[in-house]
């Protein structure tokens, strides 16, 4: 008996089709990314460029919407985790109210208008689905990238965006029942009613297994198993509810709500993100590759007409529904213009729709094309509209109390300006006890789940997951943090961690221990601030002790000892470390509010003077004193040029530092 492989060399003609569909994505989203639009727009795009409709470079356009599929799932899954029931139930009138307002005024008079044209009821009412979607990846995205995720208008977006990721589980449940294939009201009802039950039983038997299930996974420390687990709960959850005719979209949202309910949260997230990224941007690879160019110049006319029918339309009914929480006009407009456009789910009702036979306005392929070029459009816009934003919202009145208060999407920690301790050994757990004590506001992560349960004892706010994924520093609230604290002994981890960091937040203080002197070069070229090596430490204490037995004086002995330290820490000789004393003398809350930012080679700080780079008068940031080799000047003035190696000591609030970080991001290695 002869075994054949599988896998034999050739045997995967679709290889080379798949190479360029990813090749064109890289290609186009980077290019977004130097005008500054959103990769998903790139990947739209690139989809349009490599289709059949264009140069064709790819053909088999099944094998790519099966990947989609599993984009879609992974897409769904992580919006799932990111969900929490506690945060829905706090948010649950700008969520219910808000989002339940737009979407249902957005279908009523869609429906209404089409029904009016001579369109049946039916698609009509499809069509009413699609236009009520916005883009959740899209205007998260970005709302992110400009720090405005907790404004008001990124607050009221948030709640209808969760609203609408909500309904889109009943809309396609509805789908078939539109299309005329659901049966009688009675089966409807019951198709309903059993989806429901489903869904109660997956909720109630699963989260009293999953929690454990990955408390014992978490207990083995093997991120790949930890993995495999999550992928098992995802894909697993998705088949089983798909057995009483759910659809897999939905047991994957359902799957990603049961482990937000566990402390494992945005562990999970992390680690599923990856894939998620790759799988979501074949996703809308396979959207843009749907869209002919052709019929998008034949009938540019109408095209560009819908689009604006649904700027105005969507944006006019959000602004109604923001108006209805209490949000003043200003932050209604601005809300109204980032929900314009037509979104992501938007393609997966479609493509359901398109299995039972329904098409937008009931079109059939001019409609299917119609939508995609619409929705290209607009998302494309939406970067720019949300950029509006701010000076819209300007001409309303701040609301100190809007409905339903602050908050963010997901889980993480609640903190600004504070100092994040990854790892909670001995060493941590005594930092913790001392920012504690001193009314240092912290927060600890770990991948041990003992020893976070032990700081949750402790009373420090805690994350569970890898600190080198950007999802888990993001929880731990990095992008406002003031120190980062790194605790554990393994140094290339220590390394991967402080290179995230610093690329997410370039006004952060890093400080990392380390074994031996060796490495101290390698995390302070990674970004680290200050690196304590055990090595030297041990040194020093060693002969501290013997000296002491021959009752050499303590003043010399803690002469030889700073003559130790200063040979061996030598490659942090320019004195980074008193700077960052000039910040650590005081835990009042001037003190909370002042860094100590250095500025590295190819950061866009370097080389200007303070006077453009404007930071008082563009940020509100105050440069107190600048550090440069081993002098100091105190109070700069505007014609002042910062070079690179100069350690800026400014003084300003958390978001103003966020805001800021451009200026002092270097391009990653």
């Amino acid at each position: 008996m002869t075994l054949a492989l599988p896998l034999a060399v050739g045997s995967l003609p679709f290889v080379g089709e798949l190479a360029a569909l990813f090749a064109a994505g890289v290609v186009v989203a980077y290019l977004c990314y130097r005008v500054r639009l959103v990769p998903i727009v790139g990947f739209l795009l690139a989809g349009v460029a490599v289709g059949p409709f264009a140069l064709g470079l790819v053909e088999d356009v099944e094998l790519v919407a099966e990947l989609a599929e599993v984009g879609v799932i992974l897409l769904l899954f992580s919006i799932g985790v990111e969900f929490s029931l506690k945060e829905m139930a706090r948010l649950a009138r700008p969520i219910f109210v808000g989002g339940g307002a737009q979407v249902a005024l957005t279908v009523g008079l869609v429906t209404g208008g089409l029904v009016l044209v001579g369109v049946g009821l039916g698609p009509a009412v499809f069509t009413g689905f699609l236009v009520a979607m916005s883009s959740t990846a899209i205007v998260l995205k970005v709302l992110a990238e400009r720090a405005e995720s907790d404004t008001p208008v990124g607050r009221v977006s948030l709640a209808m965006l969760l609203f609408q990721d909500l309904a889109i589980v009943g809309m396609v449940l509805l789908i078939p029942a539109l299309a005329g294939e659901g049966g009688s009201p009675l089966e409807v009802a019951w198709a309903l009613t059993k989806a429901a039950l489903v869904i109660a039983a997956v909720l109630v038997g699963a989260r009293r297994v999953i929690p454990a299930v990955l408390e014992r996974i978490a207990m083995t420390r093997r991120t790949e198993l930890f993995l495999l687990a999550v992928a098992a709960i995802c894909l697993g959850t998705a088949w089983a509810v798909s057995l009483a005719g759910v659809s897999l979209a939905l047991g994957a949202f359902l799957a990603g709500l049961l482990v937000s309910e566990s402390d494992y949260a945005e562990h999970a997230l992390s680690e599923v993100l990856p894939l998620q990224t790759l799988f979501t941007a074949a996703f809308f690879l396979s959207v843009g590759m749907l869209l002919d160019p052709r019929f998008l110049l034949d009938n540019l006319g109408w095209v560009l007409a819908a689009a604006v029918g649904v700027l105005v339309l969507k944006g006019g009914l959000t602004v109604i529904s923001a108006r209805l929480l209490g949000y003043p006009l200003g932050v209604a407009l601005a809300g109204g213009l980032a929900l314009s456009q037509i979104g992501e789910f938007s393609f997966v009702l479609a493509l359901a729709g398109l299995e039972v036979g329904l098409t937008p306005a009931g079109l059939g392929e001019a409609g299917s094309q119609g939508l995609i070029a619409v929705s290209v459009l607009l998302m494309v816009m939406t970067p720019g509209f949300i950029a509006l934003g701010p000076k819209i919202s300007a001409f309303g009145r701040q609301v100190e109390d809007d409905a339903g208060g602050g908050g963010g999407h997901g889980h993480g920690v609640d903190l600004e300006d504070h100092t994040i301790v990854i790892g909670y050994g001995p060493a941590g757990r005594r930092l913790a006890r001392v920012l504690g004590e001193s009314g240092v506001p912290y927060a600890v992560s770990d991948l041990n789940p003992e020893s976070l349960r032990q700081a949750d004892l402790d009373g420090a706010q805690v994350v569970f997951g890898d600190a080198a994924r950007e999802p888990i520093l993001l929880s731990l609230g990095a992008a406002k943090a003031k120190l980062l604290v790194i605790a554990i002994n393994d140094r290339d981890a220590t390394k991967r961690i402080v290179a995230v960091a610093r690329h997410l937040n370039p006004t952060l203080q890093i400080f990392a221990r380390t074994r031996f002197i060796s490495d101290v070069e390698v995390l302070t070229k990674a970004g680290a601030d200050v690196v304590v090596p055990e090595e030297l430490e041990t040194t020093v204490r060693l002969f501290s002790h013997v000296l002491g037995a021959y009752l050499v004086p303590k003043e010399e002995i803690e002469r030889q000892a700073s003559l130790v330290r200063q040979d061996d820490y030598g490659v942090l000789r320019g004195s980074i470390q008193e700077a960052h004393l000039m910040v650590l003398q005081g835990l009042d809350e001037e003190g909370l509010h002042t860094r100590a930012v250095a500025v590295r080679d190819g950061a866009p700080a370097a080389g200007q003077t303070l006077e453009a780079l404007a930071l008082r008068r563009r940020l509100g940031i105050t440069v107190m004193a600048v550090r440069r080799g081993r002098d100091t000047v105190g109070s700069p003035a505007g014609d002042f040029v910062v070079q690179a190696g100069d350690r800026l000591v400014m003084v300003a609030e958390s978001d103003q530092f966020a805001a800021a970080s451009d200026l002092f991001r270097t391009p990653p290695e």
